[in-house]
């Protein structure tokens, strides 16, 4: 069991059969489409959800598992609100991007892979996120931010933190 998973319990079994009420899931159901929105809902897809979700199209749920596990904007264990992503590609290591990600780490009391405990941020690297010229560079959610030194990560996480982004 992750830190996360004690912290916050997974929606009930009572939760997921409304969610998929809602979304009138049925045999004639988009898997994928299925599985971006109960994500949507619940910031992770929790093993009860997969179980009611492969009853109700009737796909079996080892298929079910691997759509999910093809696709790597799935996810299987909670996030946090915020998914924070660090580059790692050549241009920010060249610029200081092993720094950028520790003052990240720090920040957040969390590493790579990881979701902190109130469930607000999750902290993963990536090889490239295409913008060079902002070397080093991290997203959080859909938002770029650049030339970043230890010091302006502080200040853009607190203003997460504080509901100012």
């Amino acid at each position: 069991m992750t830190e996360v998973s004690r912290v916050a319990p997974g929606p009930s079994d009572t939760e997921i059969a409304s969610a998929l009420d809602r979304l009138a899931v049925s045999p004639d159901s988009n898997l994928i489409a299925v599985l971006l929105e109960v994500q949507e809902q619940f910031g992770y897809l929790p093993p009860p959800a997969l179980r009611q979700i492969s009853r109700r199209t009737r796909i079996p749920l080892s298929r079910v598992y691997g759509v999910l596990s093809f696709y790597a904007q799935f996810y299987t264990e909670p996030h946090g609100r915020h998914t924070v992503r660090c580059c790692r590609g050549t241009a920010c290591h060249v610029k200081g991007a092993g720094r950028v990600l520790d003052a990240v780490e720090r920040g957040l009391g969390i590493g790579e892979g990881e979701t902190t405990p109130d469930l607000m941020f999750y902290l993963e690297t990536v090889a490239c996120l295409g913008t060079c010229f902002l070397a080093p560079a991290m997203m959080i959610d859909n938002l770029y931010f650049g030339k970043l030194t230890p010091r302006r990560v502080q200040s853009i996480l607190q203003s997460y933190r504080t509901g100012e982004s």
